[in-house]
């Protein structure tokens, strides 16, 4: 599947891996995930991972603009991580679109983008829950 979602942080931070070349039904999968997480967690840090992402077949791109659009308010930082120019172009154009802090890394810079998401949040891993269980 060329979008693949990781819940981190019990789901206050969505790791989001785009591969290959996007299609209208891609959307029809993550969109309604990603709006259970927003009614669960309100708004989300979001890491989009483009390498290895081509861009979109016929109707796709259509697709994540009206999502982007509909979604831009429910996130709060949005790390770009990508491989190629016109992705690190794609991060400045989202900009006039949300409030959420946006920021383009460099594949090489993963780690980076991962600190910078995390960076003033209070995130509790979601197995502190079943360990604090155990320990009472």
């Amino acid at each position: 599947m060329p979008i693949q979602l990781t819940e981190e942080y019990g789901g206050k931070i969505l790791v989001v891996n785009v591969s290959g070349k996007l299609a209208q039904a891609d959307f029809e999968c993550f969109g309604p995930e990603f709006d259970r997480l927003v009614g669960r967690h309100g708004k989300l840090r979001v890491l989009f991972d483009l390498v290895d992402f081509h861009g979109w077949k016929v109707g796709a791109a259509w697709q994540d603009f009206k999502f982007s659009l509909a979604h831009f308010a429910h996130i709060e930082r949005l790390a770009i991580v990508g491989e190629t120019k016109w992705q690190h172009g794609m991060a400045t154009c989202f900009r006039p679109f949300t409030k959420a802090a946006v920021r383009y890394f460099d594949h090489a810079d993963f780690a980076k983008a991962r600190r910078w998401l995390e960076e003033g949040g209070t995130f509790v891993p979601a197995d502190a829950f079943e360990q604090a269980g155990r320990e009472s």
